[in-house]
C-alpha cells in the first residue's frame, strides 16, 4: 500500500508566523517567549531588578539611619529637634525618589533589550546581550527621556486634580468628596485608553530610531484598527499578574503567623515582630521582584508582538521579513534592517495569504477561456460553454409482447426523384454542359 504525503505548511522561521496573526497568538507567545533566550530575557531582567532593589534599599536605609541618628543627641520638642526631623525626612524622601527614578530608568532599558530580543526572535535570530545593547545604545537616552516625560505628565495631572479638589473642598467638603470619586472613576477608562494608544511608542523608538514626537504619531496611527485586541491583551496581563501577586502574598501571611506562633509561643512581642519582619520583608520582596521581572518581560514582549502585527496589517512588514529571511538563508550578508526598510509604507491592497484552490466544477466562469468572437456567451458566466459531441449509441431493441407480430427490417429510404435536365443554350459557341443524375437514372446524351 502506497501512502502519498499530505501537504503541510512550511514551518515558521521564528516565534510567530510571518503573516498577520490574531489575539491568541499574541497572548500565548507573550508568555512563552521566555524559552527563546532565557539567559537574556530572564537572567538579565532578574539581575537588573534585583540589583536596583538592593541599591535602593541599602542606600535609602543608610541615608535614613545617618539622618535620624542625629535625633538621639537632641532634646525632643525643641526647635532644633524639629528642624533636624524635617531635614531628615526630606533627605530620606529625596534619596528614595532619586533612586526610584534610577531604578525606573534601568527598567526602561530592560524593556528595550526585551523588545529587541523579541524582534530578532521573530526572524529566528538569537543575539547575545552585548549585541543587543549595541543596538539599543543609540536610542537609550531617548527611551529613558520618554519614560520621564510620561512620569512628569502624570505627576502634573495628579497635582492639578488634587489642587482643584482642595479648592472645591474649602468651599464644600461633600462636593469635593463627590468630585474626587468621579475623578477616580473617570481616570480608569482614560488611563486604559492612553495606555493602549501609546503602547507602541517604545517599540517605534527602539526599532525605527524615531524621535519622541514621531513615535507618538506612529503608535497612534498603528493602533487605530487594533485598539480593542490590544486593550484586551493589556487588561488580561495586568489582571493575571495582580491575581498572581495576591495568591503569592496570602500564603506568606499565613506562613509568617504560623512561624511566629512556633518560635514565640509565649507571645513575646520582640521576637515575634523580628521574625515577622524578616520573613515578610525578605521572602515577600524576593517573590515580588521575581513577579515584577516576569511581568516586565511579558509586557515588553506584548509591545513587540503587537507592533509587528500592526505593521504587518498596515504596511506589509511580513513581506519585508520574508524577503529578509530568504536572503539571509540564501547566504546574503550585510542585509538592511527589515524593520527600517519601508517605514510608513501604505499598501493599496494586500496579496491574500492563501487564495484557495481553483473552481472544482466545469461550469465556473474561470474554468473556460473567453468566448470566441461571434459566439453567444455561456449562460453561467462570461466564457463560452464547451461544445461536447452528441452521444452516439444504438437504440435498444425490446422484445415484442407474445401474440404480436415481430417487426421486420426497416424500410429503405425513398429514392429521390430524378432532377430535370438542365437546358443547354443553342448556338455554335455554346459548350455542352455536363449533367449529373442519381444512380439508376437514365443517362442523358
Amino acid at each position: 500500500m502506497t501512502a502519498y504525503p499530505a501537504w503541510t505548511p512550511a514551518p515558521r522561521p521564528g516565534i510567530v508566523p510571518l503573516h498577520p496573526y490574531g489575539f491568541g497568538v499574541t497572548l500565548g507567545r507573550s508568555f512563552t517567549a521566555l524559552r527563546q533566550n532565557p539567559g537574556v530575557l530572564l537572567g538579565f531582567a532578574l539581575g537588573v531588578q534585583a540589583l536596583a532593589f538592593l541599591v535602593l534599599t541599602l542606600v535609602t536605609g543608610g541615608v535614613a539611619f545617618a539622618a535620624f541618628s542625629r535625633l538621639d543627641t537632641l532634646t525632643e520638642g525643641t526647635e532644633e529637634f524639629e528642624a533636624v526631623m524635617a531635614g531628615s525626612i526630606a533627605l530620606t524622601a529625596i534619596t528614595g525618589v532619586v533612586l526610584s527614578l534610577a531604578a525606573g530608568a534601568l527598567g526602561v532599558l530592560v524593556q528595550g533589550i526585551v523588545v529587541l530580543e523579541v524582534a530578532h526572535a521573530v526572524v529566528a535570530e538569537r543575539l547575545p546581550l552585548r549585541a543587543l545593547w549595541r543596538r539599543l545604545r543609540p536610542v537609550a537616552a531617548r527611551l529613558v527621556g520618554y519614560a520621564f516625560l510620561v512620569l512628569l505628565a502624570v505627576a502634573v495631572v495628579v497635582a492639578v486634580v488634587v489642587a482643584l479638589l482642595f479648592a472645591v473642598g474649602a468651599a464644600s467638603p461633600p462636593l469635593a468628596i463627590l468630585a474626587g470619586i468621579l475623578a477616580l472613576l473617570g481616570s480608569i477608562p482614560l488611563t486604559l485608553w492612553l495606555n493602549t494608544k501609546l503602547l507602541l511608542v517604545p517599540a517605534a523608538i527602539i526599532l525605527e530610531h524615531a524621535g519622541i514626537v514621531p513615535a507618538l504619531r506612529r503608535s497612534w496611527h498603528l493602533t487605530r484598527t487594533r485598539f480593542w485586541p490590544t486593550l484586551g491583551i493589556i487588561v488580561i496581563i495586568s489582571l493575571t499578574f495582580s491575581v498572581l501577586a495576591q495568591l503569592v502574598g496570602l500564603p506568606l501571611q499565613f506562613f509568617t503567623a504560623g512561624l511566629t506562633s512556633i518560635l514565640s509561643p509565649t507571645g513575646e512581642p520582640d521576637v515575634g515582630f523580628l521574625i515577622a519582619f524578616l520573613v515578610t520583608a525578605v521572602l515577600t520582596q524576593v517573590i515580588t521582584i521575581l513577579i515584577q521581572c516576569v511581568a516586565l518581560i511579558v509586557q515588553s514582549t506584548v509591545t513587540a508582538l503587537v507592533y509587528v502585527d500592526c505593521r504587518m496589517r498596515h504596511e506589509g512588514l511580513d513581506l519585508d521579513l520574508l524577503a529578509y529571511v530568504e536572503q539571509r538563508d540564501g547566504g546574503a550578508s550585510d542585509l538592511p534592517d527589515p524593520y527600517r526598510v519601508h517605514i510608513g509604507r501604505a499598501l493599496a491592497s494586500r496579496p491574500p495569504v492563501y487564495a484557495g484552490p481553483p473552481a472544482p466544477y466545469p461550469g465556473a466562469a474561470s474554468a473556460f477561456p473567453a468566448a470566441p468572437a461571434g459566439l453567444p456567451p455561456y449562460a453561467g458566466g462570461s466564457a463560452a460553454a464547451p461544445s461536447w459531441p452528441a452521444p452516439s449509441w444504438p437504440a435498444p431493441s425490446w422484445p415484442a409482447p407474445s401474440g404480436a407480430p415481430r417487426p421486420g427490417p426497416p424500410a429503405a429510404p425513398p429514392t429521390p426523384a430524378a432532377a430535370p435536365p438542365t437546358p443547354v443554350p443553342e448556338g455554335p459557341a455554346a459548350t455542352p454542359a455536363t449533367t449529373w443524375a442519381p444512380p439508376g437514372a437514365p443517362r442523358q446524351s
